[in-house]
C-alpha cells in the first residue's frame, strides 16, 4: 500500500512539472501561440532569402525587380509569395527596398495575433504595423 502511494505522488509531481513547463514554454513573439514558431521562422527565412535575391539583382543590374520577376528567375532559390497565411511583397525605392510579410488579422477576441514583419536593404527583421 505504501508503494502504491509512492508512486501515485510520484505521478503527480511528474504531472505537475510537465503541466507547468508547457503552460510556460516560449513563444517567438509577443502574444504569439507557441505553435506559430515554426511557421513564423519560415516566414523571416523567406524574407531574409527574397532580400538576398534582391540584394544581388540590384548589384547585377543597378536596378529593383519586383517579386514576381525574382520569383520567376534563377535569383530567388525558393520562388515563394507567401507561406501559411502570409502574404509577402516587395516595395522598391532606387537601390533600397523592404520585403513585407503580412497576414490577415487573427478573428475578434481570438488570443492569438499574427505579427507583419519586414526586411529592409540592412538585412534586418523587424515587426510593421
Amino acid at each position: 500500500m505504501k508503494a502504491l502511494a509512492t508512486i501515485l505522488v510520484a505521478a503527480a509531481v511528474v504531472y505537475a512539472i510537465f503541466h507547468y513547463y508547457f503552460q510556460k514554454m516560449p513563444t517567438t513573439d509577443e502574444g504569439t501561440a507557441p505553435t506559430q514558431a515554426i511557421s513564423l521562422t519560415g516566414v523571416r527565412m523567406d524574407l531574409l532569402q527574397i532580400a538576398e535575391a534582391e540584394r544581388s539583382f540590384i548589384a547585377l543590374n543597378s536596378r529593383c525587380a519586383p517579386l514576381d520577376e525574382l520569383a520567376s528567375s534563377s535569383d530567388l532559390p525558393v520562388p515563394r509569395t507567401g507561406r501559411d497565411g502570409y502574404t509577402y511583397s516587395l516595395d522598391c525605392s532606387g537601390t533600397q527596398f523592404t520585403v513585407s510579410a503580412r497576414h490577415q488579422p487573427a478573428p475578434q477576441g481570438s488570443p492569438i495575433r499574427y505579427p507583419n514583419l519586414a526586411v529592409d536593404d540592412n538585412m534586418q527583421v523587424s515587426e510593421i504595423n
